[in-house]
């Protein structure tokens, strides 16, 4: 599976549209400092978010955003094949529910399901309390879950929407330290 030295992975990191998005160039740093390369893919929301100039600076690749490319490449295969894990920070309840339930409609989500089965997913939920707590999120995140995608669970604190709960995507620390679980 290792494409490279020891420890060291190629990190393809899938960026959705939760607020959390802002965090992403401080995983990307994180995962560089440690050792890893590290590309990323944004959702169109997710760019709205995070400025994607700042991705390709702190990683020092290319962040991909379209299913489509001028030149041929098929960007969601190309991405995968690359990759040694996908970590998904933020997923956001949309996000979970398509990759749930198969469905592909961008380039993150498609990429989800043409990873290969050998290639470890870690996903790191964030959104509202209220919205982590619906049976349905909780029945997606099973789904997920089963087939064996690792979660970082969010954590407790003050959300963006100023109320105070669980829904706070991991820290920056607490992703790295999953990735690092998988590194050995």
């Amino acid at each position: 599976m290792r494409q490279h030295h020891d420890d060291f992975m190629q990190i393809l990191l899938g960026i959705s549209g939760g607020i959390a998005a802002y965090k992403t160039p401080e995983v990307v740093r994180a995962l560089v400092a440690a050792g890893h390369q590290v590309r990323c893919v944004l959702t169109e929301n997710a760019a709205q978010l995070v400025a994607p100039q700042a991705l390709v600076t702190v990683s020092g690749n290319p962040v991909y955003d379209s299913l489509w490319s001028q030149d041929g490449r098929i960007p969601h295969i190309e991405t995968v094949r690359w990759c040694d894990l996908l970590l998904v920070a933020p997923a956001t309840a949309n996000l979970l529910a398509k990759c749930a339930l198969g469905l592909a409609d961008d380039l993150l989500s498609t990429g989800f399901l043409a990873l290969e089965p050998d290639k470890p997913c870690i996903m790191a939920p964030a959104m509202n309390t209220v919205m982590w707590n619906k049976p349905i999120v909780q029945q997606h995140l099973a789904t997920l879950k089963a087939q064996g995608v690792h979660m970082v669970d969010p954590v407790s604190g003050n959300l963006a929407c100023g109320e105070e709960g669980i829904g706070a995507m991991a820290s920056v620390d607490g992703l790295v330290a999953a990735v690092q679980e998988h590194a050995q």
